[in-house]
């Protein structure tokens, strides 16, 4: 049987991600699973490719073979799908596979999925052993364009979002966005909610883009989004760059964040995902940047229409004002008991502050009703 032809690594876009000796290379094009500058990307000669029930048999069989074709010894560790995965019980059986299988330190741990996979399959890198290589494999648009890029691992906990977890940069990302045409519409819409956000805190000229582009982006246009994540990947890449471990800057990634958080935990992990809650969050942080005086209405109009053509939420779930607030005293961003928020000042730059109660209730009332 004749293998696919290869593509010429000159069609494949590189970026980097430059933090020293924690450098590493985001290498982004269709077919990358095909070809064999993928297998270069992943140290050692044991791999452990941690996967969930969706993804498995859609690309395990294939990523496992041509690892074992360039001579690596593959474990699979295949998980439950699902933000509601994203836990301790699950973590546990990462550590469980690997220490049955007797995995040592130069084991990599290979995250084959979206940005659940990429988060948890860090954090067990980050603590097996004291630390293990991993890449990041991401197959979903969330995690290509977001969450595989900046080192960032976690697992939820019932009374906070992503509150455990460590500062774990990957040897390598590696995203092939063939993998999207296998992406249900729901999972695509999640992903442009980060690429949105990406042009909202730092590139005006992006968001216009995407106005513009949106139509392409939900077609699936190839050109399109292999622009939107690379540049997304530009913009993450930069600011990881400057502040890798959220001192400052790096807070303003968390646009929409702060609400979207409360709403996935408020509804149950699982309800929203996480792209819709980041979407509907971004609204809800531009209602309350007009309401400061930072935002003009109609660039907050802008963002209302964008979002809901990306086929996300505008509307948020009424939790009631007091499950709102406690909700959100539970945000890695807060200091002194204070709630902080990415508010835009003014569309294409953000700010990090916290807010007046009365302006922060009126945002509630507001975006809870149709």
């Amino acid at each position: 049987m004749t293998r696919p032809m290869k593509p010429s690594p000159s069609v494949f876009a590189h970026l980097s991600v430059d933090l020293d000796e924690r450098s590493y290379p985001i290498v982004i094009g269709r077919h990358l699973l095909d070809h064999d500058e993928f297998a270069r990307h992943i140290p050692g000669k044991r791999v452990a490719i941690v996967t969930n029930t969706i993804v498995a048999p859609l690309y395990l069989a294939r990523l496992t073979a041509m690892l074992e074709a360039a001579g690596k010894q593959c474990l699979p560790i295949v998980l439950p799908d699902g933000e509601e995965a994203k836990n301790a019980d699950n973590l546990m059986r990462i550590f469980t596979a690997l220490l049955e299988h007797k995995c040592d330190r130069k084991t990599t741990l290979v995250a084959l999925g979206g940005g659940v996979i990429g988060d948890m399959t860090g954090f067990a890198a980050a603590t097996y052993m004291r630390g293990v290589p991993f890449v990041q494999v991401p197959t979903t648009l969330l995690a290509q364009v977001d969450s595989s890029v900046g080192g960032k691992t976690a697992i939820n906990h019932p009374l906070g979002k992503n509150m455990i977890g460590a500062f774990y940069q990957p040897q390598a990302v590696l995203a092939d966005t063939a993998t999207l045409a296998s992406l249900a519409d729901r999972e695509l819409s999640a992903g442009l909610a980060e690429v949105i956000k990406h042009g909202a805190i730092i590139d005006a000229d992006f968001f216009r883009w995407q106005e513009q582009n949106m139509a392409r982006l939900m077609a699936r246009d190839d050109e399109a989004l292999a622009h939107a994540i690379r540049r997304s990947c530009e913009i993450k890449a930069d600011v990881v760059r400057q502040d890798e471990r959220e001192g400052g800057l790096r807070a303003i990634l968390n646009f929409g964040h702060t609400f979207g958080h409360a709403i996935e935990a408020g509804l149950g992990y699982g309800e929203w995902l996480h792209g819709e809650a980041v979407g509907c969050g971004m609204v809800m942080a531009a209602d309350l940047s007009v309401r400061l005086g930072y935002l003009a209405p109609e660039d907050k109009a802008r963002i209302v229409a964008l979002v809901e053509a990306a086929g996300l939420p505008t509307v948020a779930p009424d939790l009631g004002e007091a499950r709102w607030l406690e909700l959100m005293e539970v945000d890695k961003k807060n200091e002194d008991g204070r709630i902080k928020f990415i508010l835009l000042k003014p569309l294409g730059q953000a700010t990090i502050t916290g807010a007046p109660a009365d302006a922060l209730k009126a945002t509630l009332a507001a975006c809870t009703k149709a």
